[in-house]
């Protein structure tokens, strides 16, 4: 990791702009305002993986005290939660690729074992025609196992990465003195 972190700024009228306000939980376990939220996220997003994050949050209204001491362990709290839920995600996620990979090479086989005995029937034309929509028809039930394993688990990979990071900023408030 660089020693300079990496800045994400927020500028909000106050403090409470940045959490849910429908949400009854205790001020240091709130959610964070959806728009607040996809703005920190889709910044760090661009940010570089190897940076610290650092999270400055400038408001023009002074906060109350206890919030204002609160805000670095109610945004970690809030990113580590999302990371949890993530990776329980993605352990789900890779269970049902392995599962559906397992599936669909069954079939894949099956369709070939099929396309083979159908091939050796003696239908010319036929037999091959069968033969051959066998082996497509295997091909495409293996094509949502392959896209998991070559393509889908980066992604999910690296949101999960990105809410660990996020799960460690060091939060800075800008703001009036309390009142």
């Amino acid at each position: 990791m660089s020693d300079t972190p990496a800045r994400i700024e927020v500028r909000l009228q106050s403090l409470s702009q940045l959490f849910n306000s429908l949400d009854p939980s205790p001020f240091h376990e709130r959610d964070l305002d959806n728009d607040a939220e996809e703005f920190i996220v889709s910044w760090a997003r661009e940010l570089p993986r190897q940076a610290q994050l650092e999270l400055i949050v400038h408001v023009r209204e002074a906060p109350m005290t206890d919030r204002a001491r609160n805000i670095g362990e109610a945004v970690r709290h809030y990113f580590g939660e999302r990371a949890a839920l993530k990776e329980r995600e993605f352990r789900q996620l890779a269970r049902r690729g392995r599962i559906n990979l397992v599936i669909g090479m069954a079939f894949l086989v099956g369709c070939f074992v099929l396309g083979t005995a159908v091939g050796r029937m003696g239908y010319e034309n036929l037999g091959d025609g069968i033969k051959e929509s066998l082996i497509i028809g295997g091909w495409v039930a293996m094509w949502k196992p392959l896209e998991f394993v070559l393509y889908d688990w980066w992604a999910a990979r690296d949101e999960l990465r990105l809410l660990a990071r996020l799960a460690e900023v060091t939060v800075k408030l800008d703001a009036p003195p309390p009142q």
